[in-house]
């Protein structure tokens, strides 16, 4: 059985980069189909025996700025040539869905979420009636496009049951929830005899501008892991805590970097892009993780609670499923100052257990995914082969 893996694009790491990885290990002859690779700012992906971008590759500006080739998008998917394979795994929250296939090969979806500009997050995107009029007719022409592309994999597979019940909704199409998976080997609690106990963090050169480097952790913090974009809400929790004053530390870059730091007061700290050990010693030594955002899923609370910390979560989306509210982490209703104040007033870090956190986020190890995932693409392909017969 020849596998080919099929992603949106490969030019950043979050996530579906994990999901990838592990997929990799499973099926490590499968080449990596994808609209545009950039290999500068996804050296994850060089694991791949061979990694085939659409013809976007050749524009200028596609590796860097996918967001204004969306019209081609659909195109680009659909000119990928997969012939030689039998079964096609496609990882996909935009265009990856809708590659062509024939009746002979089995094409199963791993769904991060129906393109969320089109759908469920279209509110976000275009938040002005001037900017709806302007992309009417685009969005129009990708919503059709999208419905059409949703029928073509033989089945589904959804990362949370918030993105199941989006699945049925707009594509109105049955799934599996398999939940991906979090590295807890990686993100791990805080041992006092290893070197992360150090009051001192190394900082990276793209981080904290104009701040002491190495700066002294012997103060209370909570702490934002997340792009720097307007759906992440970031802004709230820095209007948040420019009211209570107290420590927060971000981490994390994105388009809406400058904008943020213009509305924070000194008690917030901006630590860019952080290594993987930089990150997980934050994650160590903070209060609690500050989870501000609706998200499909949500990697960030997991890691937290991998490495013994709680959230503090908006009450929606994956980390409903992810987080076991006063045992692991608190939920506050609205996506208001007022509301994630009351409750940060409320949380008490001392009445949480590490163990606790632990025990909860090693319920999405890697290894259960791959097993999860494997038993799954197993079955299907064997009702794949008698159906075949059968014909």
């Amino acid at each position: 059985m020849k596998v080919a893996l099929v992603y949106d694009r490969v030019n950043k790491w979050g996530g579906a980069e994990r999901v990838l990885l592990a997929l990799h290990e499973i099926w490590s002859q499968a080449p990596l189909f994808t609209s545009v690779y950039n290999s500068k700012t996804a050296g994850w992906a060089k694991v791949f025996p061979k990694i085939i971008p659409s013809f976007l590759q050749k524009f200028p500006w596609a590796k860097t700025s996918h967001e204004i080739f969306s019209p081609l998008m659909p195109i680009a998917f659909e000119s990928l040539d997969l012939s030689g394979y039998d079964l096609i795994i496609s990882v996909t929250s935009e265009a990856a869905k809708g590659v062509l296939t024939s009746p002979h090969q089995l094409h199963l979806c791993y769904c991060l979420t129906p393109t969320r500009y089109l759908w469920s997050g279209y509110d976000d995107y275009f938040k002005t009636e001037k900017s709806r009029r302007l992309s009417r007719l685009l969005i129009s022409y990708l919503r059709k496009w999208d419905k059409i592309a949703g029928q073509r994999p033989d089945g589904y597979v959804a990362i949370s049951k918030t993105v199941q019940s989006r699945i049925k909704n707009y594509y109105h199409r049955e799934s599996e929830v398999i939940y991906p998976p979090i590295d807890t080997d990686k993100f791990e609690i805080r041992n006092p005899k290893s070197e992360s106990n150090t009051k001192y963090l190394p900082c990276s050169p793209r981080g904290v501008a104009g701040r002491q480097a190495g700066k002294i952790l012997n103060t209370k913090y909570f702490f934002v892991v997340s792009r720097l974009v307007k759906y992440k809400k970031v802004d709230l929790v820095i209007e948040t805590f420019n009211r209570l004053g107290w420590n927060l530390k971000i981490a994390g870059t994105g388009r809406e970097t400058n904008s943020l730091k213009t509305k924070a007061k000194n008690n917030i700290e901006f630590l860019g892009q952080l290594t993987d050990q930089q990150l997980l010693s934050y994650y160590q030594n903070c209060e609690a993780v500050i989870f501000p955002q609706e998200e499909d899923f949500g990697i960030v609370p997991l890691e937290a609670q991998a490495c013994g910390k709680p959230v503090v979560a908006y009450r929606a989306g994956g980390a409903v499923e992810t987080l076991i509210e006063n045992r692991t982490g608190l939920f506050f209703d609205k996506q208001t100052v007022e509301s994630l104040a009351a409750k940060l007033q409320s949380f008490k870090a001392a009445g949480y257990k590490a163990e606790d956190c632990r025990e909860q986020a090693e319920k999405f190890c890697k290894e259960k995914f791959m097993i999860e995932f494997k038993k799954y693409i197993e079955a299907e392909w064997q009702k794949h082969l008698k159906n075949i017969f059968t014909r």
